[in-house]
């Protein structure tokens, strides 16, 4: 585990800024990759939209984190993130993560076996991508890996080709499986309460018919209906957890030093004197309040944030606008999605089973403009 003072150094190296050009060529990628996968999805059939947001936010860690859009290595790690990701979708799966005692590795066809196999090819695949990188420095590349490498600490020091993989890894696992379930859910609400995606139309109206994509990612009501879904249907349960390190009393329990204490993101979503009524979806409460960073944290809080928050939100944003502005989609179902644990993750159990019925009016695609 990472000391506070070095974590806070790479955090400092690792938040990229998210303005001008970089957050124009990221917009384009976002909106370029949600609709080739969305046009080719079937029409009056029923499909998966939690699959097709996988599809989407992998194709977004890959080009916008990687700067990979094509070739054997990119193809290579998407099938290998894939792959390893199965591996701890049950709950059975994802005990190999927090319980030391079961990660032995009996060969090839055991599950922790498995994955230490496929991390290491991963590894392999990510180390010849920063040497590559590094023997072929190109100025101009807007990748959050070339962003990494071009930072320097307090020092003048880079990153080294470990701490790299570390965030990379990071970044792969954190950016993909969550950011696709807070879509899908987000998708669900919309449509399973018509009137909350009709609030977003006409949010979106008030832009013209060339928004770019910088004032869709400022949509106030938009924004709300993103925390309210990070909020009613966290994708993580708890935060990192952290040590005591001296004896200390918390909400009136007196924790002496090496407890462990975690924070329940669950649980805090759903305190009725924070958010009442919390089994309704309302996005509203954003815009009637501003919430402490101790009372919504579904990026976690503190030094351990989720670095990968800033690039989630706007991706999520951009995603949501993108469909609903192109798109007629009805749920399947009148049954309602339930969270069900998949993984380290809450995801809906049915997987938000919907239909796309139509086209809207052809609108010109957003435009991104350089300025925020």
């Amino acid at each position: 585990m990472l000391d506070g003072d070095r974590h806070k150094r790479q955090r400092q190296l690792l938040i990229p800024p998210f303005h001008g050009e970089r957050m124009q060529a990221y917009g384009e990628i976002i909106r370029n990759i949600t609709e080739k996968v969305f046009i080719a999805l079937p029409q009056n059939e029923p499909l998966s939209i939690r699959t097709a947001m996988q599809e989407i936010s992998l194709q977004v860690i890959l080009q916008a984190v990687f700067g990979l859009y094509e070739g054997e290595r990119c193809q290579q790690l998407k099938r290998l993130l894939t792959s390893m990701l199965e591996v701890f979708q049950s709950p059975l799966g994802s005990s190999f993560l927090f319980f030391r005692f079961l990660q032995k590795d009996l060969g090839a066809w055991s599950p922790w076996g498995r994955f230490v196999r496929q991390r290491q090819q991963i590894d392999e695949l990510l180390y010849a991508e920063i040497a590559e990188r590094r023997t072929k420095s190109d100025p101009n590349r807007i990748d959050i890996l070339s962003l990494l490498m071009s930072a320097r600490d307090e020092e003048g020091k880079p990153m080294t080709d470990q701490e790299l993989r570390d965030e990379l890894i990071t970044l792969l696992f954190a950016g993909h499986e969550t950011t696709a379930t807070a879509m899908a859910w987000a998708l669900y609400w919309m449509h399973h309460l018509p009137q909350v995606g009709e609030k977003v139309l006409q949010e979106l109206s008030t832009l013209g018919d060339s928004p770019n994509l910088i004032d869709i990612a400022r949509l106030p009501y938009l924004s709300a209906v993103c925390n309210e879904t990070l909020r009613i249907n966290p994708v993580a349960l708890l935060a990192f957890g952290r040590v005591v390190q001296e004896p200390v009393e918390l909400l009136g329990h007196q924790l002496e030093p090496g407890t462990g204490v975690y924070g329940c993101i669950y649980l805090l979503h759903h305190r009725e004197d924070l958010y009442p009524n919390s089994n309704q979806f309302k996005p509203e409460r954003f815009l009637e309040r501003q919430f402490s960073p101790y009372e919504f944290i579904p990026f976690g809080g503190g030094v351990r944030r989720c670095i990968g928050e800033a690039l989630a939100l706007f991706e999520m944003k951009l995603v949501l606008a993108t469909i609903l502005s192109r798109y007629q989609l009805a749920l399947t179902t009148n049954q309602p999605e339930q969270p069900q644990r998949r993984g380290v993750t809450l995801a809906p159990s049915g997987r938000v089973k919907m239909m796309i019925t139509g086209e809207r009016k052809h609108q010109e695609s957003p435009k991104v403009v350089a300025s925020v």
